[in-house]
């Protein structure tokens, strides 16, 4: 069968026919709005958040507590058990120093560089964390395995958001300057 020898019908259009304005078209900007279920667990979690707590899930069967929660335990496929409470305290375990911005423009000679980081919160099983940013803190300071403590949003700039925790600031800032502070008057 021969293309020509194929009858679909209707009229044969032309570009030139389309450019002199010969055929109807129409334009318009779709509406994209869209809405976000968070569900239970992450639902749960960023309520929690907004009130200026931390939660996790326990697993019984795998003796675990997991954050970000969630209502079932990938190791053994049952529902996880309970929400348990958690402390806004934490170990740093794996950080990144970055000189860009989130639009990979780069950062100003001035500007410090951004330190996101996985932090293992504690009262979460071992290596159960979130990634969030430090702040307070220089670069070379920094350590695997560093203490560091939740700066909260006021609360009532809080939104239920994992944004409601500003950063993650080191827990023991104050004591290394007390330190310091004591062993020059001690000279």
């Amino acid at each position: 069968m021969k293309l020509e020898d194929y009858k679909l019908g209707g009229t044969a259009l032309r570009s030139s026919d389309i450019k002199k304005g010969k055929v109807l078209s129409t334009s318009w900007e779709p509406d994209l709005a869209y809405a976000w279920d968070d569900g239970v667990a992450i639902g749960t979690y960023l309520a929690e958040l907004k009130n200026g707590r931390i939660i996790g899930r326990a697993c019984y069967r795998c003796n675990r507590i997991m954050i970000p929660p969630r209502m079932f335990c990938e190791l053994c496929f049952r529902p996880s058990d309970e929400w348990v409470h958690l402390e806004d305290t934490g170990r740093v375990n794996t950080f990144s120093i970055v000189h860009v911005n989130w639009d990979a423009s780069r950062r100003g000679p001035k500007e410090e560089p951004l330190i996101p980081a996985v932090i293992e919160i504690d009262g979460a099983s071992k290596g159960m964390g979130i990634m969030h940013m430090l702040g307070e803190v220089k670069p070379d300071d920094l350590e695997i395995g560093m203490k560091v403590k939740a700066v909260w949003k006021k609360s009532e700039d809080r939104e239920g958001a994992i944004t409601d925790i500003l950063y993650f600031k080191p827990a023991r800032a104050r004591a290394k300057n007390k330190k310091k502070a004591g062993a020059k008057r001690k000279r």
